[in-house]
């Protein structure tokens, strides 16, 4: 413990001597990368077993490695990068994983030796992943009978959301046509175009960073309608709704409708479920009555069930004197 921060002592010593803490004005090698890829930023100084190299990042030199007599010391440098920092104890080259856009800024290596001191700084610029440009059509260019029959041009759009540090561009072929570029964070970004309805061609929609692009194709063709077009489609759509919805209330009328004559049919034939109570002295009992009459038969035949067996024999005589009474 006592060797690492005589160590420490020493390195920072060294730090203030030449001037790493003040104003640097070495070459700065710049990097950039797509976040959640790795990057490494190699040293290209031959070192020796016994030379310090010190890595510092950020505004406020932030030390995250140090490495003397090929033994690595990383500070608390895990913490802020979460573990993503490898480091060679050879050659002093520091790896970075999964890189996030928080790790965006300015790396230095300082290497110590019995030969002098060397520097070497690194500009990391991290940029975020590009999405796939989205290519629609302006349907408000078709909002009244009288703009269809004088526009002749489709209006199309290309949009990207959440995205920053890019340009997005529509191509004709591999001709330019315009452009639009931003840098603020994380914004959604919309780029216009008109084309006529007969252009057979095929238009690209670009959006770029420094480091890869996304393309997308269109034939106009295939998303372009006359405004007329546009009209009948609609109205064709509309037609469809309109024949299910009526299917559907026919299909639930006749439904309704036939069941209220199979009651009828029923009513009719004589078949009418009734359900009588009788009370005796102690206990209430439920008859279920079905009757079953013809039209030219006035004589009515009776069935009597669900009798509840529980009650004496008493009771259920007094209950068939009262039946026959009726």
């Amino acid at each position: 413990m006592k060797m690492n921060s005589t160590a420490t002592l020493f390195s920072l010593g060294l730090l203030i001597l030449s001037g790493v803490f003040g104003s640097d004005t070495r070459e700065v090698k710049s990097v950039s990368v797509t976040e959640g890829d790795s990057v490494t930023l190699n040293n290209d100084v031959k070192v020796q077993r016994d030379d310090l190299m010190l890595w510092i990042f950020g505004p406020q030199n932030t030390r995250i490695a140090e490495i003397k007599e090929q033994v690595t010391d990383m500070f608390n440098s895990n913490v802020k990068f979460g573990y993503k920092l490898q480091v060679d104890s050879q050659t002093g080259s520091l790896t970075i994983t999964n890189i996030r856009t928080e790790h965006s800024g300015l790396y230095k290596l300082s290497i110590f030796s019995k030969r002098g001191t060397a520097y070497r700084n690194f500009s990391v610029i991290v940029y975020a992943r590009l999405p796939v440009p989205v290519i629609t059509r302006d349907s408000s260019q078709c909002s009244s009978l009288s703009e269809s029959s004088t526009n002749q041009y489709c209006s199309l759009l290309c949009s990207a959301v959440n995205v920053s540090h890019v340009t997005l561009s529509w191509y004709k072929g591999n001709s330019l046509l315009s452009s639009i570029s931003v840098f603020d964070l994380s914004i959604s970004l919309s780029l216009p175009l008109e084309v006529e309805y007969q252009d057979n061609n095929t238009y690209s929609c670009v959006i770029n960073n420094p480091i890869r692009n996304q393309t997308t194709h269109q034939d106009i063709t295939q998303l372009c309608h006359t405004c007329a077009e546009w009209f009948l489609l609609n109205y064709i759509l509309a037609a469809f709704v309109s024949a299910v919805a009526l299917v559907v209330a026919l299909v639930s009328v006749m439904y309704f409708l036939c069941r209220k004559c199979r009651r009828a049919a029923q009513k009719r034939n004589g078949f009418e479920p009734t359900v009588e109570t009788v009370q005796t002295e102690d206990e209430e009992v439920q008859y279920a009555e079905t009757a079953f009459s013809r039209q030219n038969d006035k004589k009515k035949v009776r069935f009597f069930f669900n009798e509840t067996p529980s009650i004496s024999m008493s009771k259920t005589q007094r209950l068939d004197k009262m039946i026959r009474k009726r």
